[in-house]
């Protein structure tokens, strides 16, 4: 294994922008939950009148998928992911809306057939029941409760009320008080692997709810510990969430 201050440069100068993770490619793994979220998109977007994606990131996900609906949006907060999805997606006739976390979403009632999501930041239940079509479906990936905590609270130590976040039932709950019917909800726990330590800086700059005042100055002694530890171990173990969520508005 490489030097930690050649890992750690090379981690803090790489791009950190889109939802994209081949940098980590032999450099971490992370088990794929059982439902395979990208091939459900695939069979369900082309039936889809209209469909609307919410929080795209770069776009990456739809971009990978063979076809979409004959009328696609899809939303994002960050300007640099917005302007990667424009790239990704544009040719392909989806429209991209830059908008807000938190702010409403800027279409007519029962716009669209469709919504979905990977990894939303704060789901709009409300907004979303409300741009869905009579009959129309919530299909998402939601992050799950105390995701990837080991490696958080490595940082930042205990996080005991922050573990309650994101709970599915709380999130199946909301849905309903939005009106929406709940038809499936699933939530599994996944391994992920960490082999260098350039794979932790880079996930922690990518990620950057997981450790807000992370940088690799404010946070050096626990990144040599770290490192220290995978070299002993030959990869730091944490365990990501992933919950699936379909949801319809009743017709």
């Amino acid at each position: 294994m490489r030097a930690f201050p050649e890992l750690i440069d090379e981690a803090a100068a790489a791009d950190v922008t889109g939802w994209g993770f081949g940098w980590l490619d032999g450099r971490a793994t992370e088990e794929r939950p059982p439902w395979a979220y990208s091939r459900m998109l695939a069979a369900r977007l082309p039936a889809a009148g209209s469909a609307l994606d919410l929080d795209t990131g770069g776009g990456e996900v739809l971009a990978g998928l063979p076809r979409l609906a004959r009328r696609t949006v899809v939303t994002e907060g960050w300007p640099p992911n917005a302007r990667r999805a424009r790239e990704l997606l544009g040719p392909r006739g989806v429209a991209v809306v830059r908008i807000g976390q938190g702010a409403p979403l800027p279409f007519k009632d029962g716009a669209f057939d469709l919504v979905t999501s990977r990894h939303p930041v704060d789901p709009a239940w409300h907004e979303i029941a409300r741009v869905l079509a009579p009959g129309g479906a919530y299909l998402a990936q939601h992050v799950g409760p105390a995701s990837a905590f080991e490696l958080i609270e490595f940082f930042t130590g205990p996080l005991p009320r922050q573990r309650l976040a994101r709970d599915p039932r709380r999130e199946a709950a909301a849905a309903r008080d939005a009106g929406l019917r709940v038809d499936q909800l699933r939530t599994v726990r996944l391994r992920m692997e960490l082999f260098d330590i350039g794979a932790v800086v880079w996930l922690l700059r990518k990620c950057v709810w997981w450790v807000p005042d992370f940088s690799t100055a404010r946070y050096h002694d626990r990144l040599v510990e770290l490192d220290a530890l995978i070299r002993e171990r030959g990869a730091f173990v944490a365990h990501s969430t992933r919950t699936l969520i379909e949801a319809r508005r009743p017709g």
